[in-house]
């Protein structure tokens, strides 16, 4: 009794915010149903590592010595060792993606590319504010609404920050389906968010060509950005499991088996970096709102690049699909057609809106693959 009453003891202000976190993650998944895989584990995992000397924490014991614990070791060893588990979570969104609708609308590619303003807008402002170039590059990847990107990069930075931006990252992620449309409603009219587009058949992909394309594009970024490769490479390589065809079985089993797996396991691991000690500072703050400049600078951009072409083409587009070129694949996508569904029950959009998302995949791996080679070449030199 004495020994649980001394535990109670240890429990201060912060750990209570910290459960209430966790609680408020767990209503999220179970509740609202965004993203239960990773929110889930994220909530339980916050309460795991916020327990008075939790054995989920590396820790040492009088007369025993020192104990590994599993959350940590899952950490240590699947992020901070070898950023394996985000890698491998890239290896079955990889075998989600099929290249063919936007292979064959190739100029999808340019709503990916508008929707990634974001993260430089996060940089610049953060520095502004007194980040330093690593941790405010950290910071900007939040924009990419990439949760594997957003480990990889935040750990080559080595930022100090790492819990804040990890669960910035994923917290935005799952709340897409509330923060495009809000931020979407302000940027178009009802008439815009009405306009129809006329559904296009798919070209037929020679698989000759579905099979180069994965090999041909990390090549390319491999030369253009090599601290990017990790990315693509891994993404494509699930890509090219899915269109080899010579192992259904494995793509099957990416997408679902291990895709399932590795993000329960990742929600639970990134739950390390939520201790009290660490996450409850006032730069979290600063964190939580510098990325949500970027995630909302980014649906702006797609959706502003939308209506600019539309000042210039005949036919119109709908400006809601620009901010589908984000990287919260194939949520985004779903989130646009349910609006356009909202306006007109018959208004389908989601043949145009999954290949603006399918870009905003591969660009945000690009985007930050870019930053990555630029601020890498400028810290070596």
């Amino acid at each position: 009794m004495e020994f649980i009453i001394d535990n109670i003891s240890q429990i201060g202000w912060k750990h209570l915010i910290m459960y209430a976190v966790g609680i408020i993650l767990i209503y999220l998944a179970i509740k609202k149903e965004y993203e239960p895989a990773l929110l889930l584990p994220m909530g339980f995992g916050a309460i795991l590592v916020n327990l008075p000397l939790s054995g989920v924490i590396n820790q040492v014991l009088p007369g025993i010595g020192e104990v590994t614990g599993p959350i940590q070791w899952l950490y240590s060893t699947g992020i901070e060792a070898a950023e394996i588990m985000p890698l491998l979570l890239f290896i079955g969104i990889g075998a989600m993606i099929d290249f063919g609708p936007i292979l064959s609308r190739p100029y999808y590619f340019f709503f990916g590319a508008a929707a990634n303003f974001g993260i430089f807008a996060a940089i610049t402002v953060s520095v502004l504010l007194g980040f330093n170039l690593k941790d405010a590059v950290a910071i900007g990847i939040i924009g990419a609404a990439d949760g594997p990107v957003t480990i990889l990069v935040a750990r080559m930075m080595d930022t100090k920050f790492m819990g804040p931006i990890l669960v910035t990252a994923f917290a935005y992620m799952a709340l897409v389906p509330i923060i495009q449309p809000a931020v979407i409603k302000l940027l178009t009219t009802r008439k815009e968010r009405m306009i129809r587009m006329a559904p296009v058949e798919d070209k037929i992909i020679p698989k000759s060509v579905k099979i180069i394309f994965p090999i041909m594009v990390t090549v390319i970024v491999g030369f253009i950005s090599p601290a990017a490769v990790s990315l693509i490479g891994f993404l494509m390589f699930g890509n090219l499991i899915r269109e080899c065809t010579v192992l259904n079985s494995l793509s099957e089993a990416a997408q679902h088996n291990l895709a399932n797996l590795i993000t329960l396991l990742l929600g639970i691991t990134i739950a390390f970096t939520l201790q009290a000690e660490e996450f409850i500072k006032y730069e979290t703050l600063m964190i939580l709102g510098l990325g949500l400049i970027a995630f909302v600078v980014n649906t702006v951009s797609g959706v502003l690049f939308g209506k600019f072409l539309n000042l210039f083409l005949k036919v119109k587009i709908n400006p809601m699909i620009g901010a589908t070129g984000i990287s919260a694949f194939p949520m985004s996508a779903r989130v646009i057609q349910r609006m356009a569904l909202k306006e007109d029950p018959e208004n389908i959009l989601l043949t145009h809106a999954v290949s603006a998302n399918v870009s905003g995949q591969v660009a945000s791996v690009a985007a930050s693959g870019i930053v990555l080679s630029l601020i890498l070449r400028h810290l070596a030199g």
